[in-house]
């Protein structure tokens, strides 16, 4: 048995999508196990940037199997939207699998998504607005529509009728919003069944069944560990759990499955919307690594908040994960800085904070205890092998693994395939 997964270890945005791609190559099959469409990964390859949205990273090689797992919920219209987009760029999607039992987007969710982030005002979370959350909402409230629903006419249509006409009076008595015609919503939705008909499968069977025959399995998280929704920044998080144990849920294994585990670790700190973020930069220092590394949402365009590497919250992630091994990417974005800050730790009142709180309005308070490395000043991007990187950028990187613990399995010295350096080859 060999299986791999890839974590974000921070808030997202960490470069997931080029270590999957990255390891991709040698993978069998390429497993998305959470999230929808509010993620975004953007693989490199040949000189062309790809931007994907649901589809598994994996999805750049011909040969592999690329399943979109039980734990993620596809918006249909959206999906075919990016099937459509590789096929235009001269990419094939029909080794694409889509689980029976992943719930469906409908555009009554969005509008919801929409409506409760305008009625939170000063208080809204910062979504995608693609109505994620609301999709999530219903699978737990077990009024949701899953793939399996939407390939039966019968079941599809009762369901769905039930289904408009609660989010019509939740949509146009609460917010005052205009609701939805269900025959409309049917003919579009039957319309998608048939199109994406022949990629739904029984996806729980397909990965038990070839992580038992000793293929290489590769699970893809979307967003990033300190996202979860039970053990993240709540409820600045997501609505799934990017965690390795929601890995397991999402892509229908057992924890005894998961091996491999990377916590992919960007070289600094970045996130999106709302929350708190102890090393945040709102300085020259802040603007300089956002511009350089142009910081901004692979989905949405906005710009990203920028800080030092937080090796405490890494920790956290960590521990929450099990992680076996660190990739660090964007190394290459520090190369022209004089010194380099990494938080170690938190301090509150001169007394250390050995936890990683829950408490928000705590979380806000503390200070974060900073370790100051000098910066190698040397161009990385053309480097290869770990052995020929600077002295001054191996000791930075040796330093954060001794303060996360985790021993480091690949370095990325730019956003192409090529420009990777393999530590621990794991397939």
């Amino acid at each position: 048995m060999a299986t791999a997964m890839v974590i974000g270890a921070q808030w997202g945005d960490e470069g997931k999508g080029k270590i999957v791609d990255y390891l991709a190559a040698k993978a069998d099959v390429v497993v998305r196990s959470q999230g929808g469409n509010n993620a975004g990964h953007t693989v490199v390859t040949g000189g062309k940037a790809y931007p994907l949205r649901l589809m598994p990273s994996g999805i750049m090689y011909p040969g592999t199997i690329c399943i979109i797992g039980t734990g993620v919920v596809v918006d249909p219209k959206s999906l075919l939207e990016e099937m459509k987009r590789l096929e235009d760029q001269g990419i094939d999607a029909r080794h694409l699998q889509i689980s029976t039992r992943a719930q469906v987007v409908f555009p009554y969710h969005i509008r919801l998504d929409e409506a409760e982030e305008a009625r939170k005002g000063s208080r809204k979370i910062g979504t995608t607005k693609n109505g994620i959350g609301p999709c999530y909402a219903d699978k737990i409230n077990r009024i949701g529509i899953r793939m399996c629903d939407l390939m039966d006419k019968e079941t599809f249509a009762e369901k769905l009728k039930y289904n408009v006409a609660q989010k019509n009076m939740l949509l146009e008595k609460l917010y005052g919003m205009e609701g939805f015609d269900y025959e409309t919503m049917l003919d579009d939705y039957l319309g998608y069944a048939e199109k994406l008909r022949p990629y739904v499968k029984d996806t729980n069977y397909t990965v038990q069944t070839l992580v038992k025959e000793g293929k290489n399995v590769l699970f893809e998280g979307a967003q990033a560990s300190m996202l979860d929704c039970d053990n993240g920044t709540y409820p600045f998080v997501t609505s799934s759990h990017p965690t390795a144990g929601g890995a397991c849920i999402g892509a229908g294994i057992g924890p005894h499955m998961m091996q491999n585990i990377f916590g992919v670790v960007k070289a600094y700190s970045t996130r999106v919307g709302q929350g708190p973020f102890p090393t945040e930069l709102l300085d020259e220092t802040g603007d300089y690594i956002r511009n350089t590394a142009h910081e901004f949402g692979t989905v949405t365009g906005r710009p990203r908040r920028v800080g030092w590497l937080d090796t405490r919250a890494v920790r956290y992630a960590a521990a929450l994960n099990s992680f076996d091994y660190l990739a660090i990417t964007r190394l290459d974005i520090l190369d022209d800085m004089e010194e380099i800050k990494v938080c170690t730790g938190y301090e509150y009142e001169g007394k250390e904070v050995e936890e990683y709180p829950a408490d928000l309005n705590f979380l806000e308070k503390i200070t974060p205890v900073y370790k100051t490395f000098k910066g190698w000043k040397q161009k990385i991007s053309d480097i290869r092998s770990y052995d020929e990187l600077p002295a001054l950028c191996k000791e930075y990187l040796e330093g954060i693994s001794k303060l996360i613990g985790v021993p480091i399995g690949i370095v990325s010295v730019g956003p192409s395939r090529e420009q990777t350096i393999v530590i621990k080859d794991v397939f």
